[in-house]
């Protein structure tokens, strides 16, 4: 029996190799400080590592990162860079992260994050990641004008949970214009050899498709009504399936070949089932085109039965993924939902935050991806359980970090 949420899998696939320790006092170290050599008391790598492994012991905001690092004892403290065993004040956290420019800050979690190939390479078409944006709901509470439709888009690997790069916004137009606007950064952030971007509607675009083809990548996108006509051409395929005037006809039969799956849990059964095609290959005017397909989805909760259909395309040829790997691809899509947006939200009280000025929401945001990301990394599922935990143990917290402590800590 399976949950009905893409969970990470228990061993990490033979494809995606993450190196170890994390050294995120290295990647700090990247980042150019803002502020003046004379009103740098604090190092800025010192303050990043404390706001993550405060956030890791479960201390959620600002002011409560600042009250956590002052009752730290002496040695926890030099390890994080406060030799003198005094922290900054939760102002100056404040001004600092309103200033950080979040470009470099997401530059150095990528390098820190991304998955080094095995010797051999990755195979094609075996690493997923996922694309979405995610706006930070408790800042617009405090806007004075109509606030960004989207702040901050993320690409997270299917498997691991592992956020490997984000892109913060700062857009105004309408919300599939400031996705769409951010893929060029986060396409030219990753090695594409071996990987597959999935999103939804929104990154089914020409240009978006095609920079990940010439990046040596592929692509698994929703097809929805902002692609009419690439809609209309897969719609007309799959319905031919219970067509009886081409059934009549006697015509040679379409390529088609499917893949189910059945799973239950959280009180439903859930049946999948994928079509995919390659009759489409010559018509389509579309970057890399070489599958398409059709997700049928039908469950029953409560006793009443449910269905939704939705169409994809893909520039995986079918000896790369078949319909089973398709359907896979696109269940491990909804990992940034289930696995990295939920928890930041509910768990991290991302919704809850209230920072707002200047760069300070992209830049706790991103400090909260590597609290999960750190966590995923280490196989942990149940966040808010490990957040506990860490919250009456720092020296594992800096353990998991790879920050280390004195002999006598």
């Amino acid at each position: 029996m399976q949950s009905m949420s893409p969970a990470m899998p228990e061993a990490i696939a033979p494809s995606v190799v993450v190196p170890s320790p994390i050294d995120l006092v290295a990647a700090f170290a990247r980042v150019p400080d803002p502020r003046r050599p004379q009103g740098r008391r604090f190092p800025l790598t010192a303050i990043l590592a404390l706001a993550v492994v405060a956030l890791l012991a479960n201390h959620l905001s600002v002011l409560a990162i600042a009250q956590w690092g002052k009752r730290q004892s002496p040695a926890v403290l030099a390890a994080l860079g406060f030799p003198e065993g005094v922290t900054p004040h939760q102002t100056t956290i404040q001004r600092l992260f309103r200033r950080l420019d979040p470009l470099p800050l997401t530059a150095a979690l990528t390098a820190c994050f991304a998955p080094v190939p095995p010797p051999q390479g990755h195979r094609r078409g075996s690493v997923g990641v996922a694309f979405d944006g995610k706006v930070q709901r408790g800042r617009l509470a405090c806007a004075d004008h109509p606030e960004y439709p989207i702040h901050m888009v993320s690409a997270v690997l299917h498997a691991l949970g592992i956020v490997v790069a984000q892109v913060p916004l700062d857009h105004t137009g309408e919300k599939a214009e400031a996705e769409v606007s951010a893929t060029p950064a986060l396409i030219g952030a990753l090695d594409w050899s071996g990987q597959v971007m999935t999103g939804d509607a929104l990154y089914c675009d020409d240009t978006v498709c095609e920079a990940v083809t010439d990046a040596n990548g592929d692509y698994l996108v929703i097809v929805k009504e902002n692609q009419a006509t690439l809609l209309r051409a897969i719609t007309t395929l799959f319905a031919s399936r219970t067509d009886a005037a081409l059934a009549a006809a006697s015509l040679s039969p379409w390529d088609m070949r499917a893949a189910t799956t059945v799973d239950k849990g959280h009180g439903r059964v859930e049946v999948r089932h994928l079509v995919a095609s390659t009759a489409l290959n010559d018509y389509l005017a579309w970057p890399g085109v070489a599958q398409v397909m059709i997700i049928e989805r039908t469950w029953w909760e409560r006793g009443k039965r449910h269905e939704a259909v939705r169409y994809g395309i893909t520039s995986l040829p079918p000896e790369i993924a078949d319909a089973r790997r398709l359907l896979a691809l696109v269940r491990g899509h909804w990992q940034i939902e289930n696995g990295l947006h939920y928890v930041k939200d509910v768990t991290l009280g991302e919704d809850r935050s209230l920072i707002h000025c200047g760069n300070g929401p992209s830049i706790m945001a991103m400090l909260r991806d590597t609290v999960v990301s750190v966590l995923h990394r280490a196989g942990w599922r149940t966040i808010a359980e490990r957040l506990r935990y860490y919250s009456g143990d720092a020296p594992a917290a800096l353990r998991l970090l790879g920050i280390p402590l004195g002999q006598n800590a």
